[in-house]
C-alpha cells in the first residue's frame, strides 16, 4: 500500500526544515518548533490539515511584521538554491524535494499575506519556481481580480517554466482542493489571452495545466473551449494534444460537435453482441467483470472511441454515470472484436459506495448501446 501523502511531513524532513531555518533565523528555537508541530492531535490530522497546522505554528517563530516575514521566507529559498543545488533543482517534469517546503510557504502567503498584494505577488513568483502556489493565487484572483489576472498574463511569459504553469494552474475555474473562482466560471475570457501564449510551451506541465483549464472551462462554457479547439486544430502534435485533453469531458458527455472535430463519426453500422456480466451480484471489494463483442459490419475500417459507463447508487436511490475510456484507434472492415473489462468496487476515499442497483452502459463515440443492471452486496 503506497504512503500516505501526508506523511512527507516526518521527522527527518523537519530536522531538514529547522536546520534550514536556524541558517536565516539565528535564534530559531528548533525544538521548541518540532513539539508545537507534534502535538497530541498530528497524527489524526490530513495531509491540509497539516499543512495549515505547520503554517500557523510557523508564523509564530518568524517576524510578527508580514513584510519581514516574507524576507526570511525569501532568505530561506534563496539559501537551499545555493546550498543544494541537486535539491533544490527542478525541471519540466517533475517538482524537486522541495514540494514539501512550497506547499508551507505557499500556505504561509494565502493565510497572512492577502492584504499586502505587491509582497504576496513577489513571493508567490518566487516560491512557485521549488514548488506551485496555485491555492495561493486563488484568493487573490478573488480580492484583487483585475491586478492578479494581468499579473498571470505578465508571468504567462516568465523565463521559469514553474512561474508559466502557475498562470495557467492559478486561473483554473474549477481547480481541485482549491477555493472556487466564479466569476471566472461564468466569464472565463480573462484566462483565454494566458493559454494563446502558453499552447505552445516547451515545458510539458505547462502545456498539461493549459489542457486541464480547458476541461475546467468546458464543464461551463463548452462552446469557448469548442471554438478554440477548431482554431487550434493542426498547429502542432503537442497543441493537438492540449485539446484533444482538453476536451475530455465533452468527448465523455458525448458532444456531437466535438466528436466530429477528433474524427470521431456515425455508428451505424456498428453493432454489441453477447454482452455477458460475470458475476451480476458484486461485493464490496470485489470488481465487476464484463464481456461483449464489436462489430464493424461496414466494409470500411471504422474510428472509434469505446468507453463504458457505470451508473452508480446514490444515498437518495437514484443513479449516476461515471464514464470509462476503454480505447479510442480504428477497428478493420467487417471485424469482429472481443471485449473484456473490470471494474473495481473497493472502497476508496473518492467516492461512497452505496448498496443496491447499478448499471453498466457500452458507450461507442459518445453514445450508449446496451446497458445492464447488477447488483452491489455487502
Amino acid at each position: 500500500m503506497a504512503e500516505p501523502f501526508k506523511n512527507m511531513f516526518n521527522e527527518q524532513f523537519f530536522e531538514r526544515f529547522t536546520k534550514d531555518l536556524k541558517r536565516v533565523i539565528h535564534d530559531f528555537d528548533a525544538p521548541g518548533f518540532v513539539s508545537q508541530i507534534m502535538d497530541d492531535e498530528w497524527g489524526n490530522r490530513e495531509f491540509k490539515q497539516r499543512i495549515a497546522h505547520i503554517t500557523t505554528v510557523l508564523k509564530k517563530f518568524l517576524p510578527t511584521d508580514y513584510k519581514e516575514a516574507i524576507a526570511k521566507i525569501l532568505e530561506l529559498l534563496d539559501y537551499v538554491e545555493s546550498t543544494y543545488p541537486d535539491f533544490s533543482k527542478i525541471d519540466d517534469t517533475k517538482y524537486g524535494l522541495t514540494l514539501e517546503y512550497g506547499a508551507i510557504l505557499d500556505n504561509y502567503v494565502e493565510q497572512y499575506g492577502l492584504d499586502d498584494y505587491e509582497t504576496s505577488v513577489r513571493a508567490i513568483e518566487k516560491i512557485t519556481q521549488f514548488s506551485s502556489c496555485e491555492f495561493a493565487v486563488h484568493p487573490f484572483i478573488i480580492k484583487y481580480p483585475n491586478e492578479m489576472m494581468a499579473q498571470m498574463l505578465v508571468w504567462s511569459k516568465h523565463e521559469h517554466w514553474g512561474v508559466r504553469r502557475l498562470s495557467s494552474e492559478g486561473c483554473r475555474p474549477r481547480l481541485p482542493w482549491a477555493v472556487a473562482l466564479p466569476n471566472l466560471k461564468k466569464d472565463p475570457t480573462p484566462i483565454i489571452p494566458i493559454l494563446e501564449n502558453l499552447k505552445n510551451d516547451p515545458a510539458r506541465f505547462v502545456r498539461l495545466s493549459v489542457a486541464n483549464n480547458l476541461n475546467d472551462i468546458a464543464k461551463d462554457n463548452p462552446e469557448i473551449v469548442i471554438e478554440l479547439a477548431k482554431k487550434w486544430q493542426g498547429k502542432s502534435k503537442e497543441v493537438d494534444w492540449i485539446i484533444k485533453h482538453g476536451c475530455r469531458t465533452l468527448l465523455k458527455q458525448g458532444n456531437p460537435e466535438v466528436m466530429e472535430l477528433f474524427g470521431l463519426g456515425g455508428v451505424k453500422n456498428i453493432r454489441i453482441e453477447d454482452f455477458q456480466i460475470s458475476i451480476p451480484k458484486v461485493k464490496v471489494g470485489d470488481s465487476l467483470e464484463f464481456s461483449f463483442k464489436l462489430l464493424n459490419k461496414s466494409n470500411k475500417k471504422a474510428n472509434i472511441r469505446l468507453e463504458y459507463g457505470i451508473y452508480y447508487q446514490k444515498a437518495n436511490g437514484t443513479l449516476t454515470k461515471k464514464v470509462h475510456k476503454i480505447s479510442e484507434k480504428e477497428y478493420a472492415a467487417n471485424s469482429i472484436t472481443p471485449i473484456t473489462r473490470k471494474q473495481s468496487f473497493k472502497v476508496v476515499t473518492t467516492r461512497k459506495l452505496h448498496l443496491g442497483l447499478h448499471q453498466v452502459a457500452v458507450i461507442i463515440n459518445g453514445k450508449e448501446f446496451e446497458k445492464h443492471d447488477f447488483e452491489l452486496i455487502q
